[in-house]
């Protein structure tokens, strides 16, 4: 086209009709992006205004060439459609298809019709409020349409698109209730409501699978076809709370969408003809699914997104009315010819909150950390058998009326029919003395009575916390009720009562407390550490749990205090927690040896076996029974004494309660469910403590029941003999009532507490190992999955930075292009959301699967981060006291194995000195693996150490190539828990909060190596292998067991790394169809 010809062309510019209402079209974003569309001279911007859309006819509304139109509440959208009807303008966001929007079910099918990812859902459709639907049941912990069952947690909302009032409820495993989200009010947009468990009748609703996203939405904002902008925010599902700038915006961060959700979002446009469009993206376990299209929608305070959105508008415009002009960009964007450019800031790192100094050239890359749970009331366990009919019929009932197969109860109707039965069984008061002849008669009513209080404990059922095994033992044949021959009927069965082990108060308080200490210390870099960098979507968080209730809740409240969370812990643990028993529960893979180990400390403990040192003066942790003490056969018959004496006095106590409660009825029903005791208590009840009741929600009878099982167990007086096993038992309650139940002035419980910890501190070591080859034995079997696992994320890490180190290598090689203008000028969006994603040859299977440990990038050209490219991995396990233990005796003797004979340990010798010493890994005791990289590339650097075992000396200096071992180091500590005794008599705040708030303080971290010498990570892994589940052995991808990662640097793992993260890619190959 010649200079004249264009400058002709020029003055006919395009009309752009603004048809919405006012308060749409003097929005900030919509003027920033009229303005640059202006700007470029191609445009007339025509805002029709409110007095024209509503009061006017369409006659006489303005003349355009294209329109931008969509709905708002009370906007006249069928007059609209005439309009479009009379003038044919080109149609931004068609109009008829806007209809679909208001009703989700039409959303849900037009999606599902074009074959984009919804989430699982089903549909109950009412004519009329509370109408009865005959294929609609609900039950308490999930609801059934046409079959299709829905477990808790589900999701439900209104078929109405215009309602926001959505509700997902949560199963009774992890405390029940419902939580509401709705549209922003001030700074919340949700509300839990524990007392609410039956879901809404008063219209019709789509229920649909509550999809775990770690605790993070993403809203796609499309401006056509080949672009799409996604921003990440803090889910209202997680605790309600609206993350808000300094200024009052809510905090967002743009994310990187691969090319499978690229893809959707192209979809999405096309499905329902909209050009600029919005809509929610859940990201969970490796895959994408859309939830929600909201229609028009721009994005907020994005400058480098408005000016993408003006440049796209425009290729629109011209090539819908005026394809004869040139689409290609000016050098310079109009609205940028008066910028200046900003040189960037010099970025500083700060130094490390617990070990050491990080080095200018240093990174950290991957935090591990192997957590026990918080203190919890002492688990405890009831065994009878049982003749009574009741009971035997209640098992049949259960168990499908198969009279050899047992029944497991633990749902609120099985665990109340139960209560049902046995308070009709239980004597509502004790006889006077019994006489020696019906003492086991007494002893079955006693344990049917703490069956009954254990069931009216806290005044609610939980599943997490109480289970009932009903296993039939003597079978009779009986006349069949049809005359029709006989049938075998169970005549006594055995009743195992599972319960204790609860979260208490302050187990809650110390989790809590110990995820603000990792947020705060754990983690160095920008602005306020953690909350900066998980903010900014840089961190991949992810955390695992054992099935235990009390580890759930300590993983839980954990996560609280890490992300600075508000409310109840259900939402928490439902949002952020993955349970994986298969790794972090169980002791069968090592019930042989654990079971040897126990008779052999019985055997030293007996025998007075003399501990000899055979040459280990210096090593003392490796002789047989390390720890155990040499007094340990006199100490048991004072425990066994001391016993009795606490048990007597607590007897006499639950009788003053058994008075009380004669003169009730027995057949109350439960009180209301009572969210807050089902999870612990946050604080201490102190009119209990006042009345002289028990801490938390344990009875005087219970209570009994716990101290006159130990006294039974740990001395049969008949045989003469001491069961070392109940040491630990023994020493678990005595803590636990001075801790708690300091008030009632037991005689005797101090010195209790003395004798039974100097035992337990012996035998609880040797119980997984009597020496460091048996520790090493066991530990390994039990630890196995979960040491895989670990190297699996370490390795993990590893490739992934250095592919990423590899790109950016590449990009300062060969030179950067300008990210701003020369970008837009070769692609209509400037970035890598255009249709380059669109264009890979990979299966959208095998593109998930590379991203389910990579959800979230930050995308460097919108985020306003210093260092929008530091990435760091987070992985955290929750367990029990054997996974602890277990751990740290591979990490201590791993180089023991045969294998490495000669081999360094990975823990220096003052460490292993200091672990000898420690008592106990109590409750919220950790283990910590930090890697760290130098990132200071030198690609001649070669380390001329061998490279399969090397420690390092640190060096803020060093500088290594990218395949150097020494590139990659691991910091390595630990923290005993909390490891104080209850007897504190200091006047110090430590000892203050103790008796105030029942809580004892964690330890801080310890060191396992020397100060600035640290195994690298080849060093790690080499010794660690041999004892860990290799990662072929992991099941293949299942949540939560989804361990995808890169083993290999491979081809396909550069090319997947080099769409996550464009630092310099090459223009878009055009997409043929």
């Amino acid at each position: 086209m010649e200079i004249g010809d264009r400058e002709d062309a020029l003055e006919r510019k395009i009309r752009i009709g603004v048809c919405v209402l006012e308060k749409k079209a003097c929005s900030a974003p919509m003027k920033q992006i009229l303005d640059r569309l202006e700007a470029f001279g191609e445009f007339e911007i025509i805002c029709f205004g409110d007095q024209v859309i509503l009061e006017e006819p369409v006659d006489n509304w303005p003349i355009c060439d294209c329109l931008i139109s969509f709905y708002s509440s009370g906007y006249p959208i069928k007059k609209a459609e005439e309009y479009a009807a009379l003038r044919k303008p080109f149609l931004v966001n068609e109009l008829e298809p806007q209809h679909l929007l208001h009703d989700r079910r039409m959303v849900y099918e037009r999606l599902e019709e074009f074959r984009i990812p919804v989430p699982n859902y089903a549909l109950v459709t009412r004519d009329f409020p509370y109408q009865e639907v005959d294929y609609f049941i609900e039950e308490d912990d999930y609801v059934e349409i046409h079959g299709k069952r829905f477990w808790k947690p589900f999701v439900e909302k209104p078929v109405d698109g215009d309602d926001h009032s959505i509700m997902i409820y949560y199963p009774s495993s992890a405390g029940g209730g419902m939580k509401e989200l709705f549209r922003k009010i001030g700074n919340r947009s949700s509300e839990f409501h524990p007392e609410v468990r039956r879901v809404r009748r008063e219209s019709s609703y789509i229920y649909e699978e509550f999809m775990p996203t770690g605790g993070t939405d993403v809203k796609v904002y499309t401006v056509g076809t080949e672009y799409a902008h996604a921003e990440a925010r803090k889910s209202p599902v997680v605790d309600g709370v609206v993350m808000r700038s300094p200024d009052g915006k809510e905090v967002r961060y743009p994310v990187l969408l691969t090319p499978a959700e690229k893809q959707m979002a192209r979809d999405v446009c096309i499905a329902f003809r909209q050009a600029v469009c919005g809509f929610d993206l859940l990201r969970s376990d490796g895959r994408s699914y859309v939830c929600d299209v909201n229609g028009w929608s721009f994005v907020k305070n994005s400058h480098k997104y408005y000016d993408d959105a003006a440049c796209v508008l425009r290729k629109i415009f011209l090539e819908a009315k005026a394809p004869h002009l040139s689409l290609e960009m000016p050098s310079v964007l109009p609205w940028k010819v008066n910028e200046t450019v900003q040189t960037p800031e010099s970025l500083t790192r700060q130094a490390s909150g617990i070990i050491g100094t990080f080095g200018q050239s240093e990174e950290l890359r991957c935090v591990i950390a192997v957590i026990r749970h918080g203190d919890r009331t002492p688990k405890q366990k009831v065994k009878l058998r049982v003749t009574e009919e009741k009971l035997l019929n209640l098992m049949l009932k259960y168990n499908g009326g198969r009279p050899r197969a047992e029944t497991k109860l633990k749902s609120a109707v099985q665990l109340q029919d139960l209560l049902d039965a046995t308070r009709i069984l239980v004597p509502p008061v004790r006889s006077g003395r019994e006489s020696d002849s019906d003492a086991e008669d007494t002893e079955h009513a006693e344990k049917l009575r703490q069956v009954k209080a254990v069931l009216e404990e806290g005044g609610h059922f939980s599943g997490i916390y109480r289970k009932v095994q009903l296993k039939p033992l003597k079978w009779a044949k009986v006349p069949r009720l049809d005359g029709s021959g006989e049938e075998g009927r169970p005549t006594e069965a055995l009743m195992v009562l599972k319960y204790g082990g609860v979260l208490t108060h302050a187990g809650r308080k110390q989790a809590e407390e110990l995820g603000r200490y990792f947020r705060n210390n754990m983690y160095p870099g920008e602005g306020p550490g953690l909350l900066r960098l998980h903010s900014t979507y840089r961190h991949d968080l992810k955390i695992y749990s054992s099935d235990e209730g009390r580890v759930q809740m300590s993983a839980a409240a954990f996560a609280k205090g890490l992300l600075d969370l508000e409310g109840q812990l259900t939402p928490i643990l439902v949002s952020l927690v993955s349970k994986d028993s298969s790794m972090l529960d169980g002791l069968e893979e090592a019930s042989t040896e654990m079971e040897e180990a126990k008779a052999k400390i019985h055997e030293i403990i007996s025998e007075r076996k003399a501990m000899l040192q055979n040459g280990y003066d210096e090593s003392p942790w490796m002789v047989d029974g390390a720890g155990l003490s040499p007094d340990s056969v006199k100490l048991l018959p004072r425990m066994a004494e001391l016993t009795k004496k606490i048990t007597k006095q607590v007897k006499l106590l639950a009788e003053d309660e058994d008075e009380k409660l004669a003169l009730t009825s027995s057949f109350a029903v439960l009180p209301p469910y009572d969210q807050a005791k089902a999870l612990g208590k946050s604080h201490i009840d102190m009119a209990r403590i006042s009345a002289g009741l028990p801490c938390g929600s344990e009875s005087f009878l219970l209570m009994f029941a716990r101290w006159k099982k130990l006294e039974r167990d740990l001395y049969n007086e008949r045989k003469d003999r001491f069961d070392i096993t109940q040491i630990p038992d023994v020493y678990d309650s005595c803590k636990y009532d001075l801790l708690h139940n300091s008030h009632l002035n037991l005689q005797g419980l101090d010195e209790l507490f003395k004798v039974a910890q100097v035992l337990a501190d012996g035998v609880i070591p040797n119980e997984y190992g009597i020496n460091p080859r048996q520790k090493l034995t066991i530990g390994s079997n039990i630890a196995r999955r979960l040491l895989g696992k670990i190297l699996i994320d370490l390795r993990n890490t590893r490739d992934e930075a250095i592919s990423v180190a590899e790109l950016k290598n590449c990009q300062s090689l060969t030179g950067t292009r300008n990210e701003g203008d020369k970008n837009l000028s070769r692609s209509p969006n400037g970035s890598d959301e255009a249709s380059s994603g669109f264009s890979s040859d990979k299966s959208h299977d095998q593109e998930e699967d590379d991203d389910k440990e990579t959800k979230y990038r930050l995308d460097p050209k919108y985020a306003n981060v210093r260092t929008p490219d530091r990435h760091v991995r987070t992985r955290l396990y929750f367990t029990s006291e054997s996974h602890i233990h277990s751990v740290m005796n591979v990490l201590r003797y791993c180089n023991l194995d045969e294998a490495l004979q000669g081999e360094e340990s990975l823990i220096c010798h003052h460490a292993l000195e200091r672990l000898h010493r420690v008592r106990e890994l109590d409750y919220m005791s950790y283990i910590v693996l930090r890697m760290l990289e130098n990132t200071e590339v030198n690609q001649k650097s070669k380390s001329n150490e061998p490279q399969k075992y090397q420690f390092i000396l640190f060096n803020a200096d060093l500088q290594v190539g990218l395949e150097d071992p020494r590139r990659y180091r691991v910091e390595m500590t630990f923290s005993r828990g909390a490891d104080l005794s209850p007897l504190e008599e200091d006047d110090g705040e430590e000892a203050a909060w103790l008796h105030q708030e029942h809580t004892l303080p964690i330890m801080g971290p310890e060191r396992l190596q020397e100060m600035g010498t640290y195994p690298t990570l080849g060093k790690v892994e080499t010794l660690l292998r041999p004892f860990a589940m290799p990662a072929e052995d992991f099941p293949p991808a299942a949540p939560p067991q989804a361990f995808s990662g890169y083993f290999s640097k491979s081809s396909a793992v550069l090319e997947r790394l080099a769409n996550l993260w464009p630092f310099n890619k090459p223009p878009p190959a055009p997409r043929h169809p």
